[in-house]
């Protein structure tokens, strides 16, 4: 950091063993590098100059930031993030965020995993708020930066509504959301009204509303306003997965991968949908163009997403096919099979919803055949993928807790058809993962 220039990290440097040998190879460079210079002093874990005055074109700081950037840029790639005041380009982090990281740089730093309170159980209905910290981040209005590191599948919010309602006219729903608010205490008042309005004018009520609601359930007209929740950013790969518990009447978020120190909480408003379809969507409900990770790609990797998202959907609907799945089950969970590996290209390993779905998809194809095998580790896999982003106490992912102790509980399970007739008990014992892979997906050779 300095007076008008220089590079963030994102995510912030963590405790993790690799971060931590990458920043002392770093260190090592620097200091090799810099070598008899004296305007550079380099510590145990910082970097300094000692140049005081003057702007950095004159002194020739900005030479060294070039310099150092390139360094770290050369170790942690994509993470280093310019900036540049004087250019109104501005940093990812609050000068009193970074003000209390520099404070920390020479104290002993205990690993995530020994800070009390810092991480937050599945069974739970209640989260620690020392997970994350709200942050206004530049271009983007408020956000949820991580405080620590936050592992996937980890509950990071559980939130009650302010309130819920359906979807209805301007004038309608301006009206409805004023009775709401009147139920309501001063300071969830304010809260509200708070929140960013994208359709400002004659309805505000309904405008802030409707664009901070979220949906109670996939496909739901009925939606709900939320004081953090509502706080989220979107991105087009996110790492956190918003799920509606109906049964709890709660919304809750949970980390879909492993999220970084300092790395912004990222959840998705426009689900799978090609580039062109999701701007267009966040353009006209939310008033911004995407410029997550993927949209600020090349041209030819969002090509390529778009390709892999057209994939997904034609695979989707070839599964959602009933008579293939009675005729040809083996069409279909080739088909869930390729979906799987589509699935990891496009997102990486993320946890997300469609993930759970597919499994699910395979269990009803496996069980629907008389396969109680295969359709038992099919239902764990669904489970576990529910429970990582939903939590244990979805409704979901009890059901398929159930299913997994009991396959033979599902409809589709009627007798009639025994193409795949085996029992409970049929599972394949010490096979190597690419041997049991084969086997569950009925995989040749």
């Amino acid at each position: 950091m300095g007076a008008d220039a220089g590079f963030d990290m994102v995510p912030r440097l963590s405790q993790r063993a690799e971060d931590l040998v990458k920043w002392e190879e770093f260190l090592k460079v620097v200091k090799e590098y810099y070598v008899g210079d004296e305007q550079v002093e380099v510590g145990a874990r910082t970097i300094h100059s000692k140049i005081t005055s003057g702007s950095a074109a004159d002194t020739g700081v900005e030479k060294y930031i070039e310099e150092v950037t390139a360094m770290a840029k050369a170790l942690f790639d994509d993470r280093i993030r310019r900036w540049n005041e004087l250019l109104n380009v501005y940093g990812f982090y609050r000068w009193d965020f970074v003000n209390a990281s520099i404070k920390s740089y020479d104290m002993d730093i205990p690993t995530p995993e020994l800070i009390p309170n810092h991480t937050a159980s599945n069974q739970g209905t209640d989260c620690t708020v020392d997970l994350y910290e709200v942050m206004t981040i530049p271009g983007r209005g408020k956000g949820l930066i991580a405080k620590v590191d936050i592992l996937k599948g980890t509950r990071i919010i559980c939130e009650k509504p302010l309130f819920t309602l359906g979807d209805s006219t301007a004038a309608s729903m301006n009206r409805l959301v004023a009775e709401k608010l009147k139920l309501l205490s001063k300071d969830k008042q304010r809260e509200f009204l708070s929140l960013h309005n994208n359709f400002p004018g004659k309805y505000a009520f309904a405008g802030i509303f409707k664009t901070n609601a979220i949906p109670c359930g996939h496909g739901s007209s009925m939606g709900g306003v939320y004081t953090t929740a509502c706080l989220i950013n979107h991105s087009c790969i996110p790492n956190a997965n918003n799920c509606w518990n109906e049964a709890a009447q709660h919304e809750t978020i949970h980390a879909t991968r492993d999220i970084l120190v300092g790395e912004e909480i990222l959840i998705s408003y426009a689900a799978n949908e090609l580039s062109q379809a999701r701007q267009r969507r966040l353009r006209e409900s939310f008033g911004f163009q995407c410029s997550c990770e993927l949209c600020s790609q090349p041209a030819h990797v969002i090509q390529a997403s778009d390709k892999r998202r057209a994939d997904i959907e034609r695979l989707d609907a070839a599964i959602g096919n009933p008579f293939v799945m009675a005729t040809s089950p083996q069409r279909s969970l080739a088909a869930c099979h390729e979906l799987l590996q589509v699935l990891d290209r496009e997102y990486g390993g993320v946890v997300i919803a469609l993930l759970a779905r597919l499994y699910y998809d395979a269990f009803q194809i496996s069980i629907a055949h008389g396969d109680q095998a295969r359709a038992i580790v099919f239902a764990e896999r669904s489970y576990r993928s529910r429970v990582e982003c939903e939590g244990e106490d979805s409704p979901d992912a009890q059901q398929m807790k159930g299913f997994m102790l009991n396959p033979t509980r599902h409809l589709s399970f009627n007798g009639c058809l025994t193409r795949w007739r085996s029992s409970k008990t049929a599972k394949p014992k010490s096979l190597d993962a690419d041997s049991f892979d084969k086997w569950l997906w009925r995989l040749s050779g």
